[in-house]
């Protein structure tokens, strides 16, 4: 970094930069500073698929479910859209932590005074339960379907994945990218034979990729199309990715940082594509379905796991069904986690022991999950599910301005601030998230 971008953030920050969340692994990956490009590519591969798993957890289901079985093709533009979002963020955050040296969460307590950033820590933990509740239940769901486990009970056995956590930290950050990136490519598997089974009409998908004025004025249609984006663009990823970014081993210079920021986007931006055409066959296989069927009204898991085999004419499909959402489900776990640790120590500066923040939050989220399966009973745990994904996306300008605002400051970022074609796509992208959840909430207000 030159003499000019150093003094720029030495002055732009409230605080030096403290300690790193995630010390145990911050610059534990080693990376190659020579060699072809692809070997470059490849020391850098891993972060991007752990931000990718939120962009499809159980709640994503859910609600690509519930909008596929209802609309059709239709609601395939806002996945597109939120994809498109998700890549710009993500770029923006892969900047933060390679050129500022800081995640979100760290950036956020150096900049703004307690009585700001509390509450965004307040926020940023709302929607890391909202993620949990939506694994937490999730998981269970594809227990039960697959192993008959009650609900409530698949819900209490959810808590034993913190052990998971605990064995593959214990082996190294590369073992915890392996594990992630082996569950994404059972869970694509499984999605391709389903979508083969159900023979889609191709034509009507494309036509689904074209954005329609229905999305606003219908409010059904808005209220679902919130929900893949709360799903898809999600408030706790803007803070794990810009620590996850700071386990690889990056120079100080100029030059390894600039190479650092371009290599970890790539990575993200690959992730993010798969996490797309998950996305979409999950909406796909409900439109070809359920939708096709005239079952529009299909929004729990169950219910689509039941409907799957008589109307495909496979026992495979429903299988599959289960199998995927539970690898979902132990995915999202490991995500949640880290998240969740980041934005601790980040806000708080205040560290405990990994496996008992998991317990913690986890707690957080089994209770309501528990309460009510037991009151409501297992037809509720899927319009909990979309709920959850709506408070995720009523949570991110919360999460969102904060990570535009400092990657476009030259004075935080020095050298590194974004160019300004990409930070006017951020502020677009902030402006449409804000102006689409200001609408639902007037739309249900009225």
């Amino acid at each position: 970094m030159d003499q000019a971008g150093s003094h720029a953030q030495g002055t732009a920050w409230r605080q030096p930069r403290g300690t790193p969340s995630l010390a145990d692994m911050f610059g534990s990956v080693d990376t190659a500073r020579g060699g072809p490009f692809w070997r470059k590519l490849l020391a850098f591969l891993g972060p991007g698929y752990l931000v990718a798993v939120g962009y499809m957890d159980p709640g994503n289901w859910a609600t690509s479910l519930a909008g596929g079985a209802k609309f059709g093709y239709a609601l395939l533009a806002v996945a597109v859209l939120s994809n498109a979002m998700a890549i710009v963020l993500q770029s923006l955050c892969t900047r933060l932590g390679v050129g500022a040296g800081r995640d979100l969460a760290q950036a956020c307590r150096d900049s703004y005074p307690r009585w700001v950033s509390l509450p965004l820590w307040l926020s940023a933990e709302l929607a890391i339960t909202a993620t949990d509740l939506a694994e937490v239940i999730g998981t269970a769901i594809g227990l039960n379907l697959l192993f008959r486990i009650p609900l409530s009970v698949g819900v209490v056995l959810t808590a034993a994945d913190v052990f998971l956590i605990l064995a593959l930290q214990a082996f190294g950050f590369r073992w915890i990218e392996a594990f992630i990136v082996a569950m994404l490519g059972v869970i694509a598997a499984c999605f391709a034979v389903q979508i083969a089974l159900a023979h889609p009409d191709w034509g009507a998908v494309l036509r689904g990729f074209l954005p329609t004025s229905d999305i606003i004025v219908n409010r059904e249609m808005l209220y679902l199309a919130l929900g893949i984006l709360g799903a898809t663009v999600m408030p706790h990823n803007l803070y794990l990715h810009s620590g996850l970014v700071q386990t690889r081993y990056i120079g100080e210079s100029g030059q390894d940082k600039r190479e650092a920021i371009r290599l970890a986007t790539i990575d993200s931006s690959i992730a993010l594509c798969l996490a797309f055409i998950i996305n979409a066959s999950i909406l796909i296989l409900a439109a070809a379905t359920f939708n096709r069927t005239g079952k529009t009204d299909v929004a729990e898991l169950d219910q689509a796991h039941a409907f799957l085999a008589p109307l495909l004419g496979s026992t495979l499909a429903p299988t599959l069904f289960a199998v995927a959402l539970i690898c979902c489900g132990l995915n999202s776990t490991i995500t949640a986690t880290l998240s969740g640790q980041i934005v601790m120590e980040g806000f708080l500066n205040w560290r405990i022991a990994p496996w008992l923040r998991r317990l913690l939050t986890r707690m957080i989220a089994i209770l309501p999950a528990v309460l009510v399966t037991l009151w409501a009973g297992e037809k509720a745990t899927g319009k909990l599910l979309i709920l959850s994904q709506v408070v995720l996306s009523l949570q991110l300008p919360l999460a969102v301005v904060p990570l535009v605002m400092f990657t476009a400051s030259r004075r935080k970022m020095g050298p590194f601030v974004a160019p300004r074609w990409l930070s006017v796509l951020a502020i677009a992208t902030a402006v449409l998230i804000i102006a689409l959840n200001a609408k639902l909430v007037w739309d249900y207000a009225m």
